[in-house]
Protein backbone atom coordinates (compact mmCIF):
# COMPACT_ATOMS: atom_id res chain seq x y z
CA UNK A 1 0.00 0.00 0.00
CA UNK A 2 2.74 2.59 0.94
CA UNK A 3 4.34 1.94 -2.59
CA UNK A 4 1.02 2.77 -4.49
CA UNK A 5 1.52 5.63 -2.26
CA UNK A 6 4.49 6.74 -3.70
CA UNK A 7 3.07 6.00 -7.16
CA UNK A 8 0.26 8.48 -7.23
CA UNK A 9 2.41 11.03 -7.25
CA UNK A 10 3.64 9.99 -10.74
CA UNK A 11 0.24 8.30 -12.10
CA UNK A 12 -0.96 11.93 -11.41
CA UNK A 13 1.66 13.53 -13.62
CA UNK A 14 1.73 10.98 -16.45
CA UNK A 15 -2.78 10.39 -16.17
CA UNK A 16 -3.12 12.14 -19.64
CA UNK A 17 -0.53 9.48 -21.24
CA UNK A 18 -2.14 6.33 -19.06
CA UNK A 19 -5.78 7.35 -20.13
CA UNK A 20 -4.58 7.08 -23.79
CA UNK A 21 -2.52 4.17 -23.80
CA UNK A 22 -5.62 2.29 -22.06
CA UNK A 23 -8.55 3.84 -23.69
CA UNK A 24 -9.25 1.06 -25.58
CA UNK A 25 -9.80 -1.35 -23.19
CA UNK A 26 -12.80 0.64 -21.79
CA UNK A 27 -15.70 0.27 -24.45
CA UNK A 28 -14.27 -3.49 -24.05
CA UNK A 29 -15.33 -3.13 -19.80
CA UNK A 30 -18.72 -1.44 -21.03
CA UNK A 31 -20.12 -3.71 -23.42
CA UNK A 32 -18.71 -7.45 -21.14
CA UNK A 33 -20.67 -5.44 -17.74
CA UNK A 34 -23.76 -4.64 -19.98
CA UNK A 35 -23.43 -1.22 -18.53
CA UNK A 36 -26.20 1.54 -20.25
CA UNK A 37 -27.20 4.63 -19.24
CA UNK A 38 -29.91 4.07 -16.17
CA UNK A 39 -27.08 1.66 -14.27
CA UNK A 40 -25.40 2.35 -11.12
CA UNK A 41 -21.64 1.66 -11.58
CA UNK A 42 -18.86 0.89 -9.24
CA UNK A 43 -15.44 1.26 -10.42
CA UNK A 44 -12.82 -0.72 -8.07
CA UNK A 45 -9.25 0.27 -8.15
CA UNK A 46 -9.44 3.12 -10.75
CA UNK A 47 -6.42 4.62 -10.05
CA UNK A 48 -6.34 8.38 -11.58
CA UNK A 49 -9.69 8.18 -12.81
CA UNK A 50 -10.23 5.69 -15.28
CA UNK A 51 -12.56 3.71 -16.17
CA UNK A 52 -14.60 5.80 -13.82
CA UNK A 53 -14.48 9.44 -15.70
CA UNK A 54 -15.31 7.59 -19.51
CA UNK A 55 -18.00 5.51 -17.89
CA UNK A 56 -19.37 8.99 -16.48
CA UNK A 57 -19.71 10.55 -19.54
CA UNK A 58 -21.17 8.41 -21.58
CA UNK A 59 -23.98 7.33 -18.92
CA UNK A 60 -24.69 11.28 -18.81
CA UNK A 61 -27.03 11.87 -15.73
CA UNK A 62 -29.75 9.22 -16.13
CA UNK A 63 -26.86 6.66 -14.52
CA UNK A 64 -23.99 6.98 -11.66
CA UNK A 65 -20.77 5.95 -11.05
CA UNK A 66 -18.80 5.56 -8.22
CA UNK A 67 -15.08 5.78 -8.23
CA UNK A 68 -12.85 3.66 -5.47
CA UNK A 69 -9.50 3.21 -4.95
CA UNK A 70 -7.73 2.38 -1.80
CA UNK A 71 -5.17 5.24 -2.25
CA UNK A 72 -6.18 8.40 -1.30
CA UNK A 73 -3.89 10.40 -3.53
CA UNK A 74 -5.65 8.41 -6.30
CA UNK A 75 -8.89 9.18 -5.28
CA UNK A 76 -8.22 12.99 -4.94
CA UNK A 77 -6.64 12.91 -8.39
CA UNK A 78 -9.50 11.18 -10.09
CA UNK A 79 -11.73 14.01 -8.68
CA UNK A 80 -9.49 16.98 -10.06
CA UNK A 81 -9.86 15.55 -13.02
CA UNK A 82 -13.94 15.15 -12.36
CA UNK A 83 -14.33 18.44 -11.24
CA UNK A 84 -12.08 20.22 -14.02
CA UNK A 85 -15.05 17.96 -16.47
CA UNK A 86 -17.43 18.97 -14.93
CA UNK A 87 -19.35 15.60 -13.97
CA UNK A 88 -22.10 15.67 -11.78
CA UNK A 89 -22.92 11.91 -11.83
CA UNK A 90 -19.94 10.61 -9.70
CA UNK A 91 -18.81 10.59 -6.54
CA UNK A 92 -15.35 9.10 -4.84
CA UNK A 93 -14.79 6.87 -2.27
CA UNK A 94 -11.12 5.91 -0.46
CA UNK A 95 -11.66 1.80 0.32
CA UNK A 96 -10.01 -1.32 -0.50
CA UNK A 97 -11.57 -4.10 -2.73
CA UNK A 98 -11.83 -6.87 -0.26
CA UNK A 99 -13.53 -4.23 2.04
CA UNK A 100 -16.10 -2.28 0.38
CA UNK A 101 -18.26 -0.25 2.46
CA UNK A 102 -21.31 -0.52 0.54
CA UNK A 103 -24.68 -2.41 0.86
CA UNK A 104 -25.46 -5.90 -0.65
CA UNK A 105 -27.51 -5.48 -4.31
CA UNK A 106 -26.35 -1.70 -4.43
CA UNK A 107 -24.96 -1.94 -8.08
CA UNK A 108 -25.57 -2.55 -11.75
CA UNK A 109 -22.59 -3.23 -12.86
CA UNK A 110 -18.98 -3.34 -11.30
CA UNK A 111 -15.81 -3.02 -13.20
CA UNK A 112 -11.91 -3.64 -12.51
CA UNK A 113 -9.35 -2.43 -15.25
CA UNK A 114 -6.04 -3.56 -14.30
CA UNK A 115 -6.67 -4.28 -10.93
CA UNK A 116 -7.34 -7.48 -9.96
CA UNK A 117 -3.93 -8.78 -10.52
CA UNK A 118 -2.28 -6.61 -7.65
CA UNK A 119 -5.12 -7.38 -4.94
CA UNK A 120 -3.99 -8.99 -2.12
CA UNK A 121 -6.30 -11.10 -1.52
CA UNK A 122 -8.59 -11.30 -5.46
CA UNK A 123 -10.58 -14.26 -4.19
CA UNK A 124 -11.81 -11.73 -1.43
CA UNK A 125 -11.76 -8.79 -4.07
CA UNK A 126 -14.12 -10.47 -5.97
CA UNK A 127 -16.87 -11.75 -3.70
CA UNK A 128 -16.97 -8.41 -2.15
CA UNK A 129 -17.69 -7.21 -5.59
CA UNK A 130 -20.25 -9.62 -6.20
CA UNK A 131 -22.23 -8.96 -2.74
CA UNK A 132 -22.49 -5.37 -3.80
CA UNK A 133 -23.67 -6.20 -7.55
CA UNK A 134 -27.91 -6.10 -7.87
CA UNK A 135 -28.58 -9.91 -8.91
CA UNK A 136 -27.84 -10.46 -12.88
CA UNK A 137 -25.72 -7.38 -12.13
CA UNK A 138 -22.09 -7.62 -14.25
CA UNK A 139 -18.79 -7.95 -12.51
CA UNK A 140 -15.85 -7.22 -15.84
CA UNK A 141 -12.33 -6.86 -14.96
CA UNK A 142 -9.62 -6.55 -17.82
CA UNK A 143 -5.96 -7.90 -16.49
CA UNK A 144 -3.09 -8.31 -18.91
CA UNK A 145 -2.36 -11.58 -21.00
CA UNK A 146 1.01 -12.83 -21.67
CA UNK A 147 4.24 -10.72 -21.23
CA UNK A 148 5.52 -11.81 -24.28
CA UNK A 149 1.88 -10.29 -25.72
CA UNK A 150 2.73 -7.35 -24.19
CA UNK A 151 6.07 -5.80 -25.42
CA UNK A 152 5.15 -2.88 -23.00
CA UNK A 153 6.61 -4.35 -20.35
CA UNK A 154 8.71 -6.83 -22.08
CA UNK A 155 10.70 -4.19 -23.71
CA UNK A 156 11.90 -3.12 -20.16
CA UNK A 157 12.10 -5.96 -18.02
CA UNK A 158 14.50 -7.76 -20.83
CA UNK A 159 16.95 -5.18 -20.39
CA UNK A 160 16.78 -4.36 -16.53
CA UNK A 161 17.00 -8.19 -15.74
CA UNK A 162 20.74 -7.93 -17.53
CA UNK A 163 22.06 -5.03 -14.37
CA UNK A 164 19.67 -6.04 -11.79
CA UNK A 165 18.94 -10.22 -10.81
CA UNK A 166 15.81 -11.02 -9.78
CA UNK A 167 14.22 -14.11 -8.38
CA UNK A 168 11.25 -16.53 -10.22
CA UNK A 169 8.13 -14.62 -9.55
CA UNK A 170 5.62 -16.78 -7.60
CA UNK A 171 2.55 -16.90 -9.94
CA UNK A 172 0.41 -16.80 -7.44
CA UNK A 173 2.11 -13.23 -6.29
CA UNK A 174 0.40 -10.02 -7.11
CA UNK A 175 2.21 -8.81 -10.30
CA UNK A 176 1.16 -7.65 -13.96
CA UNK A 177 0.77 -11.43 -15.22
CA UNK A 178 -0.97 -12.87 -12.46
CA UNK A 179 -3.68 -13.85 -13.45
CA UNK A 180 -2.07 -13.58 -17.50
CA UNK A 181 -2.63 -17.48 -17.63
CA UNK A 182 -6.05 -18.35 -20.02
CA UNK A 183 -9.19 -19.12 -17.12
CA UNK A 184 -7.29 -18.76 -14.39
CA UNK A 185 -8.76 -16.03 -13.07
CA UNK A 186 -12.53 -16.81 -14.73
CA UNK A 187 -11.99 -20.38 -12.81
CA UNK A 188 -11.62 -18.10 -9.32
CA UNK A 189 -14.56 -16.11 -10.48
CA UNK A 190 -16.88 -19.02 -10.68
CA UNK A 191 -15.83 -20.32 -7.52
CA UNK A 192 -16.57 -17.29 -5.13
CA UNK A 193 -20.26 -17.83 -6.94
CA UNK A 194 -20.33 -15.53 -10.36
CA UNK A 195 -22.54 -17.51 -12.65
CA UNK A 196 -22.26 -17.30 -16.67
CA UNK A 197 -18.43 -16.45 -16.49
CA UNK A 198 -16.88 -15.25 -20.02
CA UNK A 199 -13.55 -14.94 -21.07
CA UNK A 200 -12.26 -13.52 -24.27
CA UNK A 201 -8.77 -12.08 -25.27
CA UNK A 202 -9.03 -8.66 -26.02
CA UNK A 203 -6.28 -7.16 -28.66
CA UNK A 204 -5.47 -3.49 -29.08
CA UNK A 205 -2.70 -1.12 -29.98
CA UNK A 206 -1.26 0.65 -26.69
CA UNK A 207 -0.48 4.03 -28.38
CA UNK A 208 0.28 7.27 -27.25
CA UNK A 209 2.36 10.58 -28.76
CA UNK A 210 5.67 9.94 -26.52
CA UNK A 211 9.13 9.24 -27.57
CA UNK A 212 10.97 6.67 -27.12
CA UNK A 213 12.64 8.76 -24.03
CA UNK A 214 10.11 9.90 -22.79
CA UNK A 215 8.34 5.74 -22.90
CA UNK A 216 11.28 5.11 -20.39
CA UNK A 217 10.84 7.74 -18.19
CA UNK A 218 7.12 7.07 -17.83
CA UNK A 219 7.48 3.55 -17.30
CA UNK A 220 9.97 4.14 -14.86
CA UNK A 221 8.65 6.04 -12.54
CA UNK A 222 4.57 4.52 -13.11
CA UNK A 223 6.12 1.00 -11.76
CA UNK A 224 6.59 0.85 -8.02
CA UNK A 225 8.34 -2.58 -8.90
CA UNK A 226 11.18 -0.99 -11.60
CA UNK A 227 11.73 1.97 -9.42
CA UNK A 228 12.88 -0.21 -6.44
CA UNK A 229 15.20 -2.20 -8.65
CA UNK A 230 16.47 0.68 -10.37
CA UNK A 231 17.28 2.63 -7.33
CA UNK A 232 19.78 -0.22 -6.68
CA UNK A 233 21.82 1.12 -9.47
CA UNK A 234 24.29 3.86 -10.33
CA UNK A 235 23.66 6.81 -12.24
CA UNK A 236 25.95 5.47 -15.30
CA UNK A 237 23.94 2.06 -15.44
CA UNK A 238 20.92 3.77 -15.36
CA UNK A 239 21.62 5.94 -18.15
CA UNK A 240 22.91 2.75 -19.77
CA UNK A 241 19.45 1.40 -19.64
CA UNK A 242 17.92 4.15 -20.67
CA UNK A 243 19.84 4.15 -23.98
CA UNK A 244 19.38 0.03 -24.18
CA UNK A 245 15.47 0.29 -23.67
CA UNK A 246 14.95 3.09 -26.28
CA UNK A 247 17.07 1.25 -28.72
CA UNK A 248 14.89 -2.12 -28.39
CA UNK A 249 11.75 -0.29 -28.35
CA UNK A 250 12.77 1.78 -31.27
CA UNK A 251 10.38 -0.26 -33.60
CA UNK A 252 7.62 0.41 -32.07
CA UNK A 253 7.85 4.52 -32.63
CA UNK A 254 7.53 6.81 -35.62
CA UNK A 255 7.26 10.31 -35.91
CA UNK A 256 6.67 11.08 -32.21
CA UNK A 257 4.13 8.29 -31.47
CA UNK A 258 4.63 5.48 -29.71
CA UNK A 259 2.39 1.97 -31.09
CA UNK A 260 2.72 -1.14 -29.07
CA UNK A 261 0.17 -4.18 -29.82
CA UNK A 262 -1.21 -5.48 -26.56
CA UNK A 263 -3.63 -7.88 -25.01
CA UNK A 264 -5.44 -7.99 -22.13
CA UNK A 265 -8.21 -10.87 -21.20
CA UNK A 266 -11.79 -9.47 -19.96
CA UNK A 267 -13.55 -12.07 -18.28
CA UNK A 268 -17.29 -11.15 -16.66
CA UNK A 269 -19.59 -12.70 -14.60
CA UNK A 270 -22.80 -12.20 -13.10
CA UNK A 271 -23.72 -12.01 -9.67
CA UNK A 272 -26.56 -14.22 -8.20
CA UNK A 273 -29.99 -13.59 -6.54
Amino acid sequence: MEQWSESAIYWEKHASIVRTMFAPITPALIQAAGIDQSHSVLDVAGGVGEPALTIAEIIGETGSVIFSDAISQMALAAKREAQRRALVNIEFCQCLADSLPFRKHSFDAVVCRLGVMLFPEPRDAMREMLRVLKPKGLFAAAVWASSKANPFFQVVSDVVSRYVESPPEDPDAPGAFRFAEPGKLARLLADVGASDVTERLFEFDLEAPITPREFWQVRAQLSDTLRAKLAQLSPDQLGRIADEVEESGRMFFAEGRMSFPAQVLIVAGAANG
